[in-house]
């Protein structure tokens, strides 16, 4: 934790180790991939689990169909991608042959159309790994979907206008006439950020709207039965959002 500009003892950035964030919620995946595999009759212990740690979507996938479990990435029709940083857009896609290709070859991939042509200007400029390796190869496939950020795909499944940390981010929420969960990306980091939603990231494109936005959503959704499902916490990282004090905390949820 980064104390930059706020008042004493009170830190005004919040840095987080990504590696350790993984680690840390892998075992809540490992539930879910146990939960699969036995749902289609196989077998899978948490050992067996701990084989997909570090893998790419192509092993893991080999991996959960040699247990029976027919999913692969042919099955995936889309793909929302809540911003354009180089962690969530990773694995968009995969080198074959050479070249970058889509990960998933049927799906349609879900880009803000503010936030590609923002990043699309920084890239021409000075290049960025991400949007070359990840990001230009989907669009030159003819897969892109360049969207609003309130964009619905279908009765179940919308977007939601979460701007700051990036100039056109959005969140993703479930559930037919009400949102059942909430997918935040990277409007909140850490814990810390519930309880002062204040902190700001480093790399937040505008501090001060990333602020009104993590407010805006944590009173939305707090004591609600909306599942919130977060991305950086570390594990368990869903649960539902209470009030605490001036500000909030994940209540987890039990697996």
């Amino acid at each position: 934790v980064t104390a930059l500009s706020a008042p004493p003892a009170r830190p005004a950035a919040v840095l987080w180790d990504m590696d350790g964030t993984l680690i840390d919620s892998e075992p809540y995946w490992v539930a879910a991939e146990t939960e699969l595999v036995t749902s289609w009759g196989g077998t899978w212990t948490y050992e067996d689990g701990l084989q997909l740690v570090g893998n790419g979507l192509e092993t893991s996938a080999l991996i959960l169909q040699s247990r029976g479990v027919g999913l692969s990435v042919d099955d995936i029709d889309f793909v929302t991608c809540s911003h354009l940083h180089g962690d969530h857009v990773g694995w968009n896609t995969r080198l074959e042959n050479g070249r970058w290709v889509p990960t998933f070859p049927n799906a349609r991939y879900l880009f803000s159309k503010k936030e590609y042509h923002y990043w699309s200007e920084i890239h021409q400029k000075t290049p960025l790994d991400q949007i070359t390796d990840s990001v230009l190869p989907i669009i030159e496939a003819n897969r892109a979907e360049l969207v609003s950020s309130d964009h619905a795909l279908n009765d179940h499944i919308r977007l939601s206008p979460t701007p700051g940390h990036t100039p056109d981010h959005f969140a993703v929420c479930a559930g037919k006439g009400s949102d059942a969960a909430v997918f935040t990306g990277d409007l909140i980091h850490s814990p810390i950020q519930a309880r002062y939603p204040e902190l700001v990231m480093r790399v937040d494109t505008d501090r001060d709207q990333a602020v009104r936005t993590r407010r805006g959503f944590l009173e939305r959704y707090c004591d609600t039965d909306t599942l919130c499902c977060t991305m950086h916490f570390p594990s368990p990282s869903v649960g539902h959002l209470k009030r605490w004090g001036n500000g909030f905390r994940l209540e987890y949820a039990k697996s």
